[in-house]
């Protein structure tokens, strides 16, 4: 069955043609956890398995992550957090140019698209990941000032120096925390580099939220709350996307100010 939607009834699976790529499903009656979900993708002749949080193997294939995020399992969260972005800003009277945005885990430049969408005036992605710079630059090249691949908690001199002088005040990260791809860690470093009260713009799986989270973001967000670190502005809990078998996956949003970097001790 060739379908652009995921598969309803009795369907085995979805694949997609679009911008030339068959894109094919696991099966409905596959029960697999977000963490290990995959697809299969038609290339130079082959059909070839790519699990999703193999971001490295998505990017290098032009489309993919668009085709299938976006247009199969309906991902919302750039428009999600754009908009409550956009209506906080508009609230306080702050003009979306004076934004000098970090863009942590920013992949191949979505979020940074949709924040250039709504004004934000200088852009700067990270991600530890070389192939999401180059699908950044391959596929928005005008989106970011500057692109830097390291990680956040230890950066070379460089991009230290760098990220010092850029003159952050708002800090988005949209879909990459809670599965180890971003850990606390690595939160706290982008956070502490931005400007007390600035912007802080995030998602999240809902679960990472709860007294059921693992990852130590629920713990550390809270603290982050209680001690006045983070001063939140907005938050919805919405769908992100659809998994492979057509359910919906939910995310919270939260935009909030920054009021004090985060200590070393709130750290799980």
């Amino acid at each position: 069955m060739h379908s652009d939607q995921l598969p309803t009834g009795n369907d085995d699976v979805t694949v997609s043609r679009r911008r030339e790529l068959e894109i094919e499903l696991p099966r409905r009656s596959e029960h697999i956890d977000q963490d290990a979900e995959y697809c299969s993708v038609f290339l130079d002749g082959n059909w070839r398995k790519i699990r999703f949080h193999d971001y490295a193997e998505i990017y290098r294939i032009p489309g993919l992550y668009e085709q299938l995020f976006h247009d199969i399992l309906d991902c919302r969260s750039p428009d999600v957090v754009g908009k409550l972005l956009k209506e906080e800003l508009q609230r306080d009277n702050v003009d979306a140019a004076s934004l000098r945005v970090l863009d942590l885990g920013a992949g191949n430049g979505l979020i940074g698209e949709q924040l250039r969408n709504i004004g934000a005036g200088h852009l700067v992605g990270v991600d530890i990941i070389p192939e999401a710079a180059e699908a950044a630059w391959r596929d928005r090249p005008r989106v970011y000032d500057a692109y830097h691949v390291a990680d956040v908690v230890h950066p070379p001199a460089e991009v230290d120096d760098a990220l010092g002088s850029a003159g952050l005040n708002t800090l988005s990260c949209v879909a990459a925390l809670g599965y180890g791809d971003i850990p606390p860690a690595a939160f706290r470093a982008a956070f502490n580099r931005i400007s007390d009260g600035g912007w802080i713009a995030f998602t999240i799986k809902d679960r990472f939220l709860s007294t059921e989270d693992t990852s130590g973001f629920a713990r550390l967000v809270q603290a982050c709350e209680e001690h006045g670190i983070l001063r939140p502005r907005s938050t919805e809990r919405y769908r992100h996307r659809l998994d492979v078998r057509g359910e919906p996956l939910h995310y919270v949003a939260i935009v909030g100010t920054k009021q004090a970097d985060i200590p070393p001790d709130l750290l799980p």
